[in-house]
């Protein structure tokens, strides 16, 4: 494995940084200037396929991309149209299809989300929400209750995680079809999410390429990646606060404690980015990245909210201070580790997916 990034991402992660860093942070729910910004640097079409105007590029390029937006707090749904809405439909949607539902990401105009968390349950391995009949039919329909859904209000195309009677499927649904209801709920962040009602909703078509685990991986390591430039950015900027500010006439980077603690929380970013980076490498590759994605969201729930807690510590008045930048970054954090469901359901899947795995083990020793 060689995590050393290609030249695409290097130069992806550099314009990004660029485009994002020209304007002054926004507090609108949706920074639509800035995401029109991106759209207009190219930004929005690394993933897309080339016979759309897309630069072929995955999932390596885009989360570079994702860093970025985390890195800066954008106000943007990069998450939720990257990595919840383009790569999915690139992977799964057959090529008419996909033509029709990334058309208009590129430039910024299109917006796309995923409905993946329901009532108790983050990302549900049968999602309550249920399709009427066979797919095979032209007059399917969907019904359930989802919650968290990032962007909602502003997506044109929202993928739904659903149980037929076959089994499971990623349908997707248009904003403002039948029997489809939005209602905005609270965030830590602020940024847009949404409570969907689906009764009876048409459905436009399935993914047949991608199941929802496919979609949960996608959706973990989008968050993952957010996740590694917000933290990133807390630590340089507690980083700058520790040297410049001085007490007891000593810059505080020169007490024992303070260096420990920095020390600490480069650590854990440093470990988030490596955990993320694996996860985005074997989605990349083709290779199975369910349980690298299942780490690097535990890293994160089990850790980001304590580096950000130590960050504002280190900060003392400064990081409570809500025209500061920290605040921001925590928020963030906060509603990336509720999408990817806590440390404790991260643990329970791992521990699923090892029990899944020992299980036809323990089944063929036991013959005869």
């Amino acid at each position: 494995m060689d995590f050393t990034p290609g030249e695409a991402e290097t130069e992806a992660a550099r314009l990004a940084a660029r485009v994002l860093g020209a304007t002054a942070p926004s507090t609108a729910d949706f920074d639509d200037a800035l995401w029109k910004q991106l759209g207009h640097a190219g930004l929005l079409s690394l993933a897309l396929p080339g016979d759309i105007g897309g630069d072929d590029l995955g999932v390596l390029a885009t989360a570079a991309v994702l860093t970025e937006v985390g890195r800066h707090a954008a106000r943007v749904p990069a998450l939720a149209t990257l990595a919840l809405g383009v790569l999915p439909v690139v992977r799964g949607a057959e090529a008419g299809l996909r033509g029709r539902l990334l058309a208009g990401v590129a430039t910024g105009d299109t917006v796309l989300t995923a409905a993946l968390r329901e009532p108790s349950d983050p990302m549900p391995r049968k999602p309550a929400a249920m399709v009427s009949t066979s797919m095979s039919g032209s007059s399917a329909t969907v019904s359930g209750v989802k919650t968290g859904v990032p962007y909602a209000g502003a997506a044109r195309w929202i993928l739904v995680p659903a149980t037929t009677p076959a089994g499971t499927v990623v349908v997707v649904v248009e904003q403002g079809a039948p029997g489809l209801s939005c209602q905005r709920t609270r965030s830590s962040s602020g940024l847009p999410e949404y409570t969907l009602r689906l009764d009876r909703t048409p459905v436009l078509a399935a993914l047949d390429g991608c199941d929802a685990d496919a979609v949960y991986q996608f959706a973990a390591v989008g968050a993952c990646a957010v996740a590694d430039g917000a933290v990133a950015a807390a630590l340089e900027l507690t980083t700058a606060h520790v040297r410049s500010r001085e007490q007891f006439g000593r810059p505080l980077a020169t007490f024992q404690a303070v260096a420990q603690q920095i020390a600490d929380v480069y650590t854990a970013a440093r470990t988030l980015h490596l955990a993320a980076l694996s996860a985005c490498w074997r989605l990349e590759t083709g290779r199975d990245a369910s349980e690298d994605a299942d780490v690097a969201a535990y890293w994160l729930a089990s850790y980001g909210p304590p580096v950000l807690r130590t960050c504002h510590h280190l900060h003392g008045g400064l990081g409570m201070d809500v025209s500061y930048p920290l605040p921001r970054y925590s928020s963030l954090i906060t509603d990336l580790v509720t999408l990817v469901g806590g440390a404790d359901y991260r643990l329970d899947r791992l521990s699923w997916r090892e029990q899944a795995c020992r299980e036809p083990a323990a089944t063929g020793s036991g013959g005869g």
